[in-house]
C-alpha cells in the first residue's frame, strides 16, 4: 500500500502489459504520479475492472487530407498509378473546409478505436498548394484534447519534375510541417529527389518517412540509397519506409542481406496492410502475391517496424474504421503470424511505432502524460486474437470517450445481461 497526499485521479485495477497483477494509477496535473498495487488517497476513482490498459494506439502513417473519397470517382483501380491519377484529378479542387471535413471523420474514429497518436502525410505540390496542410494544421489544434498529430510534408507525384513543389515544401517546413516525406519511384530522378528530401530534412532538423516503393519487382530498388543517405548524415533512427512491398518479394538469402542493411543504418519499415493487399498482385490471375511484408518477423531481426493505417475510404484502399486493432489482428492472419508473435503483433501498434516516431514520453510511466485506453480484455495476449472493445479513452488525464458493453435480453428474463466471452 502507498500513500500519496493528493491525486487529481486514481485509476483503480488496471492490468498493464508489464504487471502480472492488477496496478493503481495515480494521476496529478495531467500527468502519471505514482503505480503501484494500492494507492490511498481521497481522489476521483475509476475502477477499470481487471481491464488492459494502453498508452494507446500509434498510427504512424495515415492520409487525412485523402481520406473520405469514396462516391467522388469511380473505384474500379487495379494499379497503384490509376489510384495516384485518380486523386491527382480530384485534388485540385479540395478546399480547406471539404480536407478538414472528411479528415475530421476519420480521426474521430481512430480516437474511438483507440488512437492517441498518430503521424499524417500531407501532400504538397502546385495542385493542392497548402490548403490540405492548412485543414489538417487546424486538424491538430481542434482535436489536440484527445490525440497528438502530427505532420509529415511530402510530394505524391514528385519533385525534381513537378516545378514549385520544393518551394511550397520549404514554405510548409517553415510553419510547422514536423517530418518530411518522398516518393522516389513518383520521380524522373529518384536519387536527386531522395538527396533533396534529406538536405530539407537536415536544414529543418526533421525526420524522414518515405513512400519508397510499391511493386513486386525486386530486379530494382532505391532501398540502398536510402540507406546510404541515411548512413552519410548519420540520420539512423530518424528514417522510416512505408510500403516497402518489394521486400516482401525477395527470396531469403537477399531478404537477409537487406534485413542486416536496414538494422545497420536505422532504418524503419512501415507496413501497410490494407493498402498494400489491395494494390498488390492484382494482375495475377492465380496464386496471387500478397505484397505484404513481414513486419514482425523483422523486428525479431531488430528493424523497427511499424503497422498502419494508410488510406481510408479512397482509391487507393476504398475500406476503413481507422482502427489500428484492427488492422493489427488483420496484418496477424495475412501475415501467418503464430499466437507466439501476437505480443509483437501489439508492439507494431504501440510501443515500435512510439519508438519509430521518436516519442520520449509515451507508456504508462510515472512522468509521462496520463494518456489512456482501456480494452474489454483481462489477458493482453487476448488483444489480438479476440478484437476486444476499446472501452474508455483518456489523454492528460481527462476522458476523451467511452463505449458502453452491448447488452444481451434474453428470452424469458427481463434482466438484461452484459455480452462479454468466458474463458
Amino acid at each position: 500500500m502507498t500513500t500519496q497526499t493528493a491525486f487529481d485521479l486514481i485509476f483503480r485495477h488496471a492490468l498493464l502489459r508489464s504487471s502480472a497483477a492488477t496496478v493503481d494509477i495515480g494521476v496529478k496535473g495531467g500527468r502519471i504520479a505514482a503505480i503501484a498495487p494500492r494507492l490511498t488517497c481521497e481522489a476521483v476513482e475509476i475502477d477499470l475492472g481487471g481491464n488492459l490498459a494502453l498508452p494507446g494506439f500509434v498510427d504512424t502513417h495515415i492520409h487525412l487530407d485523402k481520406a473520405c473519397l469514396l462516391g467522388r470517382c469511380a473505384h474500379n483501380h487495379g494499379s497503384v498509378s490509376e489510384a495516384i491519377r485518380a486523386v491527382a484529378g480530384m485534388k485540385k479542387d479540395f478546399t480547406v473546409e471539404d480536407v478538414y471535413a472528411r479528415g475530421a471523420r476519420v480521426l474521430e474514429r481512430a480516437i474511438v478505436n483507440g488512437t492517441t497518436r498518430m503521424r499524417t502525410h500531407v501532400e504538397i505540390d502546385p495542385r493542392i498548394g497548402l490548403r490540405g496542410f492548412e485543414a489538417v494544421k487546424s486538424l491538430k489544434r481542434d482535436y489536440a484534447w484527445a490525440i497528438d498529430l502530427s505532420l509529415c510534408v511530402f510530394p505524391q507525384e514528385g519533385l525534381t519534375n513537378d516545378p514549385g513543389s520544393d518551394e511550397l515544401l520549404v514554405q510548409a517546413l517553415r510553419d510547422g510541417g514536423e517530418a518530411i516525406g518522398g516518393c522516389p519511384y513518383m520521380d524522373t530522378d529518384p536519387n536527386a529527389h531522395l538527396a533533396r528530401i534529406f538536405d530539407l530534412a537536415e536544414e529543418f532538423d526533421v525526420d524522414v518517412d518515405l513512400h519508397l516503393d510499391f511493386d513486386l519487382d525486386p530486379s530494382w530498388w532505391h532501398l540502398d540509397e536510402v540507406c546510404r543517405q541515411t548512413e552519410r548524415r548519420n540520420y539512423g533512427g530518424r528514417v522510416a519506409i512505408g510500403h516497402a512491398t518489394k521486400l516482401s518479394a525477395l527470396p531469403p538469402e537477399r531478404m537477409k542481406a537487406a534485413t542486416t542493411q536496414l538494422a545497420k543504418a536505422g532504418v524503419a519499415v512501415t507496413v501497410l496492410p490494407a493498402t498494400d493487399l489491395y494494390l498488390m498482385g492484382r494482375e495475377a490471375t492465380h496464386n496471387a502475391p500478397r505484397g505484404l511484408t513481414l513486419a514482425h518477423k523483422l523486428a525479431d531481426d531488430g528493424v523497427l517496424c511499424s503497422v498502419a493505417t494508410n488510406n481510408v475510404l479512397n482509391p487507393f484502399t476504398p475500406f476503413g474504421d481507422a482502427s489500428l486493432l484492427r488492422m493489427a489482428n488483420f496484418y496477424a492472419n495475412v501475415a501467418h503470424a503464430s499466437v507466439s508473435d501476437f505480443d509483437t503483433c501489439l508492439d507494431l501498434v504501440t510501443e515500435l511505432p512510439a519508438r519509430l516516431m521518436n516519442l520520449d514520453d509515451y507508456g504508462v510511466k510515472v512522468g509521462n502524460p496520463a494518456d489512456l485506453i482501456v480494452l474489454d480484455t483481462q489477458d493482453s495476449r487476448f488483444a489480438i486474437a479476440e478484437l476486444p472493445d476499446v472501452m474508455m479513452g483518456f489523454k492528460d488525464g481527462r476522458q476523451t470517450f467511452v463505449r458502453q458493453r452491448p447488452v444481451l435480453f434474453r428470452r424469458g428474463s427481463s434482466t438484461p445481461v452484459q455480452s462479454g466471452f468466458q474463458r
